[in-house]
């Protein structure tokens, strides 16, 4: 009885502890997951998207600009001197030439006016929709190219984490491949059949293999940590990235122009319609104008007091015809001539550009993809040579040294086997960016 119970708090505590280990794995998130999650949090796409919704309210607003104005005008004005006004005796019977001063109006004054006016025709106002048009599209490629940042620097900070935890698979792996070598070292040494300094040679390999998988340790944390962030999430949500790096993605789709040239040639569009608005601001407006108001005069005073309103009201057509600034206009039209041709200069290397770094994308991926196979070829050789020499090294047939040799051609093939995944993933983005398939 007094067993079965023993056996009981055991299971119970085996369970417990096993379901905190479980609690305690971060889940695995995968390149696609995390990328989904970034551009769905990522604050700076937020501020991205939120300045499109500005560039589709300033269109808006320049479209309000062929709607009616409709304005209200009211005053009061009480005269402490009535205003003058010379009157020519002759209309009166009198002299040619000889005026008389005569005060006109009543003290008080009322006015209130309702004025309409639209703009018939305006180009000014039609250059600034197409413009602002023009803008909205422009803030659209600017979102998707931000965008496309945030997926390069999710996939840079996730490959960097794959690199990592791979580098600390082989160092682990390494350290229990040195461990053994500290047993059959140990057991040489009290054999009489080892030095003491090649025990310490192996303990201090050891103790450095400890402390790299410290600071590879610290830098994955680090890197977990950049890596949440970019994707919008708290730094102590649990997070994980997969061990296996995909070596199979292969480019998607055909060539097309890149997010920067886009942007570019919708800027220089802008510029473009920019130059056509100043242009055509020596072109005369046409307007519809309307009034409709009341009038009152009032007079307090002997023999009699009042207030009366007169209606005042018309309709009728306003033309505005610009004849002369100065040479305002012309400094302008010559500034944005630059500044268009500037921008074709600048569409034309912004193609160049990507389509060499296209070129030299394909050019890398192509020998680092040969080079992995090879890479990976030599890691499995070293081991091969590593465990034979170690097993030579137990029969006493070899040195440490050799021991100590064959272990550092395998961590040299190792990080060889690294360094080409780094510039085989690196050369991938760079691919998919320049083809402008990145975010298809």
């Amino acid at each position: 009885m007094l067993v079965n119970i023993h056996l009981h708090y055991l299971t119970w505590i085996i369970l417990f502890l096993l379901s905190i280990q479980v609690q305690a794995q971060a889940p695995v998130w995968s390149l696609e997951d995390c990328i989904d999650t970034a551009l769905s949090h990522n604050k700076t796409i937020q501020i991205a998207q939120n300045q499109g919704k500005i560039a589709r309210l300033k269109n808006q607003e320049a479209n309000a600009q062929l709607l009616p104005k409709l304005f209200f005008q009211g005053d009061y004005r009480y005269f402490t001197e009535l205003p003058y006004q010379l009157m020519p005796q002759s209309a009166f019977g009198g002299p040619e030439g000889v005026f008389r001063e005569v005060q006109f109006g009543v003290p008080h004054n009322v006015s209130a006016n309702l004025s309409l006016k639209m703009p018939l025709y305006d180009p000014q106002v039609m250059g600034s929709i197409k413009a602002s048009q023009t803008f909205q599209e422009l803030s659209l490629l600017q979102e998707a190219k931000t965008k496309e940042q945030v997926y390069l620097e999710v996939a840079n900070l996730y490959y960097n984490a794959q690199i990592l935890k791979n580098q600390l698979a082989f160092i682990r792996e390494n350290l229990v491949n040195s461990r053994k070598l500290e047993k059959n070292t140990r057991l040489l040494y009290e054999q009489t059949l080892a030095q003491r300094t090649d025990w310490d040679k192996v303990l201090l390999q050891n103790q450095q293999l400890e402390s790299s998988v410290t600071q590879v340790e610290s830098r994955y944390e680090t890197v977990l940590n950049a890596l949440k962030f970019v994707m919008g999430l708290p730094l102590h949500s649990p997070i994980d990235v997969a061990l296996d790096i995909s070596q199979t993605e292969k480019e998607a789709g055909s060539t097309r122009s890149t997010l920067d040239e886009r942007v570019q040639e919708k800027k220089q569009q802008l510029a473009l319609q920019e130059l056509s608005t100043l242009r055509h601001s020596k072109i005369p407006s046409l307007s519809l104008i309307g009034n409709y108001g009341r009038t009152g005069f009032g007079y307090t005073g002997n023999p009699e007091s009042f207030l009366n309103f007169y209606p005042v009201s018309f309709v009728g057509v306003q033309l505005s015809v610009p004849l002369f600034n100065g040479t305002v206009t012309n400094k302008k039209v010559n500034q944005k001539k630059i500044e268009v041709q500037n921008s074709q200069l600048q569409q034309e290397l912004i193609t160049e550009q990507a389509h060499m770094a296209y070129q030299n994308a394909s050019l890398q991926s192509q020998v680092a993809e040969n080079l992995l196979h090879t890479s990976q070829q030599q890691i499995d050789l070293a081991v091969s040579v590593y465990q034979k020499t170690l097993i030579q090294q137990q029969e006493g047939m070899v040195s440490l040294t050799e021991v100590l040799l064959a272990d550092n051609a395998l961590r040299d093939a190792q990080q060889q086997y690294l360094n080409v995944l780094v510039d085989y993933l690196k050369a991938n983005l760079e691919r998919k960016k320049n083809s402008g398939n990145l975010l298809n």
